[in-house]
């Protein structure tokens, strides 16, 4: 994986990102500049309810600067969204994301990194009825191509690979 870097939104503002000259979100340790071979990036992000709003700008901005297209960037965007509100959900801190697209593949590989199961459940699960939530592993599922956890010492990576092509 490269160094983290800044979102840098340039002159323009990615679409439903924020605003030009608006520069970084709080919380973002990432510059994202045009694609190259073998591309990856990633994010330290805050581990509250706002994490998947600054994963999906970030992965969007991302996403459209590496050339994908729309389809592939939303199909994106709803992993992005389900493995990183499952991470402050369900885990403690750090959460990190990753975005990688390999040289000469035919896939975004996601990443979110979690500090390990928390054994408290988060704000937003604790106070919504159990058939409220527990559809993201169906949605991840439904998306990927190929996903699953990787466990280890005090952390966790849950991870999942996009088709770049429908």
């Amino acid at each position: 994986m490269t160094a983290p870097a800044t979102l840098n939104t340039g002159n323009r503002a990615p679409h439903h990102g924020p605003a030009a000259g608006e520069g970084p979100r709080p919380g973002l340790v990432a510059v994202i500049e045009g694609p190259q071979a073998d591309e990856s990036r990633q994010w330290s992000l805050p581990h509250h309810e706002r994490a998947a709003t600054t994963a999906r700008d970030v992965t969007r901005h991302t996403l459209r600067a590496w050339g994908l297209d729309d389809d592939c960037v939303d199909r994106t965007l709803l992993v992005v969204s389900e493995l990183v509100t499952n991470a402050v959900e369900h885990a403690l801190p750090p959460v990190t994301l990753h975005l990688e697209m390999p040289e000469n593949d035919a896939v975004v590989s996601v990443a979110v990194d979690d500090g390990g199961a928390s054994q408290e459940p988060g704000d937003w699960v604790a106070s919504c009825a159990p058939d409220e939530h527990g559809r993201g592993s169906l949605i991840v599922t439904a998306l990927a191509s190929d996903h699953g956890v990787t466990p280890g010492p005090g952390h966790a990576t849950h991870w999942a690979e996009l088709p770049i092509a429908a």
